[in-house]
């Protein structure tokens, strides 16, 4: 059984499926912005870091990148609230979980405000003590900072937490904060593409198989 007393998530890809919302509005950004093509693997490859870090990878100009943010944004909101889901089974983890007295999180590069927003609107928001968006730390994903600032609050050792992820980037930084991590195979990454960044203490394919995996199954 695994040693903890809070679980912290992600969540694009690990609470929620936003998978066909991010790459519609990166599609959508670059072509207007920069008028050129990417594949969908180019598009959703900085998933999991800082928006605005990730307008990086289609220009090197800082007038361009900060344009796409700005067009990334604005659509995002209109088709927002009309396609995110919450992920098959983790109403249910999340209710195993508190029913256990586990303490839980949310640890995303994701604006506070706008994941916040996408919770509520999924029926999850309540399950969560507090949420660390991209705005409130100082550091971001893969380094440790927000993991570590999220086991700050909760007034626990990093040791003593699981960081859920579906990104590289996510099960780094959980690692690097010495956290243990679990990373899960339904969100935007394959689990080659995290085993080959990070291998993660463990794994799930399944809402199910991390709550085994938790010990509230």
């Amino acid at each position: 059984m695994v040693n903890m007393k809070a679980v912290l998530f992600d969540n694009d890809g690990t609470l929620v499926d936003t998978a066909e919302l991010l790459l519609k509005t990166f599609r959508y950004a670059t072509r207007t912005v920069l008028n050129r093509e990417f594949t969908d693997e180019q598009l959703m490859r900085g998933v999991g870091i800082p928006l605005a870090r990730q307008m990086y990878d289609f220009t090197d100009d800082a007038a361009e990148a900060e344009e796409l943010l700005r067009v990334y944004r604005a659509y995002n909101k209109t088709i927002h609230d009309d396609m995110i889901s919450v992920f098959p089974g983790i109403p249910e983890l999340l209710d195993s979980l508190g029913r256990a007295g586990v303490r839980l999180g949310v640890v995303t590069s994701k604006r506070h405000d706008v994941c916040q927003h996408g919770l509520e609107i999924c029926g999850i928001a309540d399950r969560f003590e507090f949420v660390i968006g991209s705005d409130d730390c100082s550091e971001h994903k893969p380094q440790p900072g927000p993991v570590l600032y999220g086991c700050e609050l909760l007034g626990i050792d990093p040791s003593e937490a699981v960081y859920v992820g579906d990104s590289p980037y996510d099960i780094l930084a959980g690692r690097s904060a010495g956290a243990q991590t679990l990373g899960v195979t339904w969100g935007v990454f394959s689990r080659q593409q995290i085993a080959e960044a990070a291998e993660p203490t463990f794994w799930a394919d399944t809402a199910a198989d991390a709550a085994c995996v938790l010990g509230v199954s």
